[in-house]
This record gives structure tokens, C-alpha cells and sequence, in this order.
């Protein structure tokens, strides 16, 4: 119908009968989100503000929440060395955490894409994933013992006892417990990948083929850019994972003499529910925090210019 043949009357009621009836549907859809957004707001938002205000105290258990500390807090992280060998050792844990995965689970995936019984392959590689970590992280604690599976395996080998603590060196124990997440993470990160390949089109592929294109050549100008998003989204989520494992650290590490040096996140939980100093435990949060939130929305940022220069 043409508009101009309508009186001013009508368009007017016209646009009040459409604003009436937007309002209706989003004050429905408020309604819906209302419960998330509540529990959101109780469970996350209200106690990332509750202890960005505790890391400015001098709360200590149950007593000194009204004293006032300004930046002391955060200026106790840089003078003690526990913060900065937790730092490093938290900067290792990250790395790791973000490139063995990608590598063993992206050469994982190119082998079983084509291959038959695939879903039982990827089944295998991904029932870590539904362990309990601190499960895995009791597991691997004997495999790791000095007298557990790897020594034995060891022992065996080379016909020689080997009773090497590798949980209790400094030299091995970040390693070790890189190893036992990689083991565990190796198949969510499988199957990601598996499917960023499944959705790369097959016209590109043979066209190169047809002209004489190698297998290492398709991969490196084809497959590798347009699987680079779904990289990116494995890369964000192993990133936040590194930044924020604890269970597998504070049950692997049990007895290790310097366990609050392993990861920040570590060295957060001695200082607050060991030590008591549930304000200084807030500024190690809040820093680690703000991190994972750095890292994440930078690597969030690149990914978004990566899948828009593809499209």
C-alpha cells in the first residue's frame, strides 16, 4: 500500500500501534532473560566487584574489611618474589597450555579426518575431557610418583633403578603437569579443529590439486587460513584455561616444597585461605583477572579481522 495515499492520522496511529507492539515484544524478551541476567548479576558481576573493593582493604579473615589500604596491596605483589616466580612460572603454564594442545590436536585432526572408525578415535581422545581434573590430576600424581608408572617404565627400559621425583624438581614439575593438561584438553581441542576442517570447502582443495599443488603447499595457502578462526577460538579458550587451572596444580603438586610459586592462580589461593590475607589473595585476583581479560579480548579482536578478511 503507498503511505503518501494515507491521511496523517493514520500514519501516526500506524507508528503508535508499531512502538506499542515493540515495546511488548521487548519487555517479553526481558522477561525470558530476566532470570539469567539475575543470576549473572549475583553469582559473577557482584562478586568481581566485591573483591575489586576487598583488594583495597586490609582484610584479613574476618577483621579489617573498613580499614582503608589504598595501592599497598598491589605494591606487596612487586616486592615479594613469590609474585614474580608465580608470574613466570603462570607465563610457561600459558604457553604451553596454548601450543601443545593446538599442535598434537591439529595434526590429530588432518590424520583422522579421513580415516574409517573415526568417531571411535575421537571418542578415546576425548574421554579425558569428562574426567573430574582433579581426578586426572590424581592419576597422573602416580604416574609421575617415584615409584610410579614412568620410573618403572623407565627402570625397565634401561635396566637401572630411576626413582626421579617429577613432581618435586623444580626443573620437571611445570612440565610434567603441562603434559598431564595436554592429555586431558587434547580432545575438546581434536574435536574443535576437526570441525573448523569440515566446514573448509572442497572446492579450493581439488582446484589446487588439479594444477599440481602439494599436499604441504594446499595446506599452507588453503587449509591454514581457513582454519585460522577456529584456531583463534581454541587459542582464546586454552589462554583462559592456562590462566586459570588450578586443580591439577594444587593436587599434583601436593608435596611440593614451593607450590604457591607454580601459577598465580596457586599463589591466590595459598595467600587467602593458607595465609589468611584475604586482601592481598583479592589484588593477585584482580590482576590475574585482568590478564585472562586482556589477553582474551585481544586475541577475541584478532580473530574477528581474521573471519571478516576470509569472508
Amino acid at each position: 500500500m503507498n503511505t503518501a495515499m494515507l491521511s496523517p492520522e493514520v500514519l501516526k496511529e500506524a507508528r503508535r500501534r508499531e512502538r506499542r507492539v515493540a515495546w511488548q515484544q521487548t519487555r517479553v524478551a526481558w522477561l525470558f532473560i530476566a532470570p539469567a541476567v539475575i543470576m549473572v548479576a549475583l553469582f559473577l558481576l557482584l562478586p568481581v566487584v566485591f573483591n575489586v573493593i576487598l583488594s583495597f582493604t586490609k582484610w584479613q579473615k574476618f577483621t579489617g574489611l573498613d580499614q582503608f589500604a589504598g595501592f599497598n596491596n598491589y605494591a606487596r605483589l612487586f616486592r615479594l618474589p613469590y609474585f614474580g616466580e608465580a608470574m613466570g612460572n603462570t607465563a610457561i603454564w600459558v604457553v604451553g597450555a596454548v601450543i601443545f594442545p593446538l599442535a598434537v590436536g591439529l595434526g590429530l585432526a588432518l590424520l583422522l579426518r579421513n580415516i574409517p572408525f573415526q568417531e571411535t578415535f575421537k571418542s578415546l581422545f576425548f574421554l579425558p575431557r569428562v574426567m573430574a581434573p582433579t581426578a586426572v590430576g590424581a592419576i597422573w600424581y602416580y604416574v609421575y610418583a617415584p615409584r610410579g608408572v614412568l620410573n618403572s617404565v623407565v627402570s625397565g627400559t634401561t635396566g637401572q633403578p630411576f626413582d626421579y621425583g617429577w613432581l618435586f624438581s623444580p626443573d620437571s614439575i611445570t612440565g610434567a603437569v603441562i603434559v598431564t593438561f595436554v592429555w586431558q584438553t587434547l580432545g575438546i581441542t581434536m574435536v574443535l579443529l576437526l570441525l573448523g576442517l569440515a566446514a573448509i570447502p572442497k572446492d579450493p582443495i581439488e582446484a589446487a590439486r588439479v594444477d599440481g599443488a602439494t599436499p604441504g603447499q594446499i595446506f599452507r595457502h588453503i587449509v591454514w587460513p581457513l582454519l585460522l578462526p577456529t584456531v583463534l577460538v581454541v587459542t582464546i579458550l586454552n589462554v583462559a584455561a592456562g590462566f586459570t587451572t588450578f586443580d591439577l596444580l594444587w593436587v599434583m603438586a601436593s608435596s611440593y616444597p614451593a607450590k604457591r610459586t607454580l601459577s598465580l592462580a596457586v599463589y591466590m589461593y595459598y595467600e587467602s585461605f593458607s595465609n589468611g590475607a584475604w586482601a592481598y589473595g583479592s589484588a593477585i585476583a584482580v590482576v590475574l583477572g585482568s590478564m585472562v581479560i586482556s589477553v582474551s579480548a585481544l586475541l577475541a579482536i584478532v580473530q574477528s579481522r581474521v573471519s571478516k578478511n576470509i569472508r
